[in-house]
């Protein structure tokens, strides 16, 4: 069975489902192919390991897209606080709040399966969208105007606009030929689920060492996510810790006022690697997400900026339809590139500098490092700079994320 559509998603993660949802009800037909449905979500269910920190632009586009309502309504934490230190918490802390530039707070931590989740379900309630799952990708033929999509079993679906939203492994991107250019950071983040004795926060913590940071996020309840960024031996250190020894490793780098970490819910960990697309569009085809960019996760951007992709290429699409133009065309692929492109590239190049700054022990470099953090807190414009960028609001947003 051969089916065709207009915009054709491969990868209805959060990425490629909020794109699918900023094109609803747009008179363009769309299919989201994704490998497997998340697991649906009970209350009574312990927290996932992999949870994001969901700026405001993010929120915002959610919102705009409908689907905001279906993750308010399960479960998220709001932060309205960043605390960032380097040696001692209590006398050398910087700590940026919200309502010093008129917010009422910063962002969301949210698990990433609750994100999937609501869009997926407003994805359901689109009549132009269809949900093909589960759709295990067999071949991939490109063509400029009529892609086509071999499922395993052998269903073929044929896309006027391929969107590759299939991850860092993108097999869209590498069935079109377009290269990427990657670089291992030589550094692991271990991602835990801890119990806390206090409930709710509403402030992140984090802490720069020598060997990566280590970040503490508030979760609803008596609940929160460490990730702890290190070398890949020190990492492999940790996860072979018992559970009590590496609680007990916590207490020591965390300030006595979290309050106590009364268990340990689960531990898994990663490699850190930087990736680009070395472009994001061809005729009929174009990236997003992780099968375009992939950045160091020390300050959380990687989700949202994937997020503003979509935000922006919907944006593109959606005005090229309605004014009678090839939405496949590199005339109008071009626009999406041209503006998330440079965008995503800056961020990769801060995150860089965040790295090679804070990850190492050299003299000037921590001199310099925490002169910065000392300003950042201090001076009001680079305070209002620093919220502003974690918050997404800072730059050329998308009208969609406003």
């Amino acid at each position: 069975m051969q089916t065709r559509y207009d915009v054709l998603i491969v990868g209805g993660g959060m990425v490629g489902s909020a794109l699918a949802c900023a094109l609803g009800e747009s008179g363009l037909s769309v299919a989201v192919l994704e490998r497997s449905l998340p697991v649906e979500f009970a209350p009574e269910q312990a927290h996932d390991l992999r949870v994001s920190a969901l700026s405001i632009a993010s929120e915002r586009f959610l919102h705009n897209i409908g689907a905001w309502e279906g993750i308010a309504s399960r479960r998220s934490c709001p932060y309205k606080r960043m605390k960032v230190w380097e040696h001692d918490a209590q006398k050398a802390a910087t700590e940026f709040d919200a309502g010093t530039i008129g917010y009422s707070h910063l962002g969301h931590i949210v698990e990433n399966r609750i994100v999937q989740i609501a869009l997926l379900e407003r994805v359901r309630q689109l009549k132009n969208v269809d949900l093909i799952s589960p759709a295990l990708t067999h071949r991939i033929d490109y063509s400029p105007g009529a892609t086509l999509v071999e499922l395993e079993n052998g269903d073929q679906i044929v896309g006027r606009l391929v969107v590759a939203a299939d991850g860092g492994d993108s097999m869209v991107r590498q069935a079109a030929g377009i290269g990427v250019t990657t670089w291992d950071y030589q550094q692991h983040a271990l991602v835990a689920g801890v119990s806390t004795a206090y409930g709710q926060e509403d402030i992140t913590w984090q802490q720069f060492t020598p060997t990566g940071p280590l970040a503490f996020l508030p979760l609803s309840g008596h609940n929160a996510s460490v990730v702890w960024y290190n070398t890949p031996n020190e990492v492999k250190r940790l996860r072979a810790l018992s559970d009590e020894d590496f609680l007990a490793q916590l207490h020591q780098r965390f300030p006595a006022e979290l309050g106590q970490l009364t268990g340990l819910q689960g531990r898994s960990s990663f490699p850190l690697r930087r990736q680009h697309a070395q472009q994001y569009a061809i005729e009929g085809l174009v990236l997003v997400g992780d099968a375009a960019h992939m950045i160091n996760p020390l300050a959380g951007q990687g989700v949202n900026i994937g997020l503003l992709d979509a935000a922006a290429l919907a944006e593109v699409l959606l005005a090229a339809h309605m004014a009678g133009e090839a939405i496949d065309s590199m005339a109008v692929l071009s626009r999406y590139e041209q503006h998330r492109r440079r965008h995503n590239l800056m961020m990769m190049q801060v995150m860089d500098g965040f790295y090679h700054v804070f990850s190492n022990d050299i003299g000037p470099l921590k001199l310099l490092r925490n002169v910065g953090l000392g300003l950042a807190g201090r001076v009001s414009p680079a305070r209002r700079l620093v919220m502003e960028y974690a918050m997404g609001i800072r730059g050329n947003v998308p009208e969609l994320a406003r």
